[in-house]
């Protein structure tokens, strides 16, 4: 048996949900995915189920993370300075692979049989879209999402030229020395400021 694979500490935070998600299954395979890839909470807007009949998350995710669920589109409330990022298959929405993910983000995904509404895309601050033929399973399209987040954002080493898995190490944290911000000894001041 391997050895599970650990996630890198990242800065920031991430949460991931869905509007109007209608199959239990759907919610709890989206769960499961949202607890292995170190999701904050996770959450659904005017879904048609309640959270915990989500059977098909056997990592127990409702009991490790919050699950919200708002009923309407206004009752949706994120932590101050969250930027809410749609994922929907559209002509104008960025390429996941281009995408540069914010530090604190929640993710919200389509209906199963369906697009994001006019109002949720309204209130996301991007539009990203993974670059399929057609349109995934919401969940897939979910663990997706979250994968690139902790491709892009985690302190991986570059791929090897060659096939195979990477030769390089993770490079190592560089700390450096104290620094303290209300000493005006350590800042540069201008001309016009005064100390």
């Amino acid at each position: 048996m391997t050895e599970p694979s650990t996630l890198p500490e990242l800065r920031g935070y991430f949460a991931i949900g869905a509007e109007r998600m209608s199959k239990a299954l759907n919610l709890g395979n989206l769960m499961r995915s949202a607890h292995g890839f170190g999701a904050h909470f996770t959450f659904t807007v005017g879904a048609t189920y309640h959270a915990l009949e989500a059977r098909a998350d056997t990592s127990k995710g409702q009991w490790h993370l919050p699950h919200y669920n708002w009923e309407t589109i206004p009752d949706m409330t994120l932590p101050q300075g969250c930027v809410l990022v749609g994922i929907e298959l559209t002509d104008d929405a960025i390429d996941l692979p281009t995408f540069k993910h914010p530090l604190r983000a929640a993710y919200i995904l389509g209906p199963e049989h369906g697009s994001l509404s006019p109002a949720i895309l309204e209130r996301c601050q991007y539009v990203v879209k993974i670059p399929t033929r057609f349109c995934v399973n919401v969940a897939m399209a979910g663990a997706i999402v979250m994968y690139d987040r902790i491709k892009s954002m985690g302190n991986w080493p570059n791929r090897p030229l060659m096939p195979g898995g990477s030769i390089e190490q993770k490079p190592a944290h560089v700390r450096g020395g104290q620094f303290i911000r209300s000493n005006t000894e350590n800042r540069k001041v201008t001309p016009t400021e005064k100390p």
